[in-house]
């Protein structure tokens, strides 16, 4: 199982990036949010899961360990395929996903194209109980977005393990620098990332594993 990539943007879609692991090009279906927040050229890592089919295989990745957890959840739903869990996904935050199974609302997945009113039901009687047991929502997660945009808290977090921090602490710090920070602040990439590195200090490499 092919549980995570690391390399660079060799090529970018609207539904697909292709990374260079190794020497070797991976395409990845990821949502437009992700993809839109990469460039060619960037050193990138993914938290993937691999769909093995008769006729194919597909690789599909997420910015946050809680994306793939949904994701998972998702595809063990009878009637959600990978790509309607990714369309569930470029359409819903975590946050909003939890929060809908908990309340007992379907609608929000109802808007999913996709997904149909059957399908909706069924996501929230499936996951009643699921997304809480795994400390997904954000009165569970150490990266509740909170006010923050999700992908925005995503992309920060991606480019501290990028310069070297473990994904653990770089979840840790981005929470809290985001709930204190100006609205302007929480939607901006650059100026969040700047407000956390201030807090974390230099950008250094952490062990493996750290």
């Amino acid at each position: 199982m092919i549980s995570s990539a690391r390399g660079r943007v060799l090529h970018i879609d609207s539904d697909t990036v292709i990374v260079d692991v190794g020497g070797v090009g991976f395409s990845i279906a990821v949502t437009p949010q992700l993809s839109r927040g990469f460039h060619v050229g960037d050193d990138i890592v993914l938290h993937t899961h691999l769909v093995v089919r008769e006729d194919a295989l597909a690789l599909f990745g997420f910015a946050t360990r809680d994306e793939l957890s949904v994701f998972l959840q998702l595809i063990s739903v009878s009637g959600v395929g990978p790509k309607s869990a990714l369309g569930v996904l470029a359409s819903l935050t975590v946050d909003q996903i939890a929060q809908a199974v908990s309340a007992e609302d379907d609608a929000p997945f109802r808007r999913v194209s996709g997904i149909g009113p059957k399908t909706a039901k069924l996501i929230v009687v499936q996951l009643a109980g699921k997304l809480q047991a795994l400390g997904l929502g954000a009165t569970a997660g150490a990266v509740a977005p909170g006010k923050a945009d999700g992908k925005v808290i995503a992309q920060v977090v991606a480019a501290l393990v990028g310069l070297g921090w473990s994904e653990r602490i770089a979840a840790e710090a981005v929470g809290p620098v985001a709930e204190a920070a100006s609205e302007r602040q929480r939607g901006d990439v650059s100026a969040l990332l700047r407000l956390t590195l201030a807090q974390l200090g230099p950008s250094r490499k952490e062990p493996a594993g750290g």
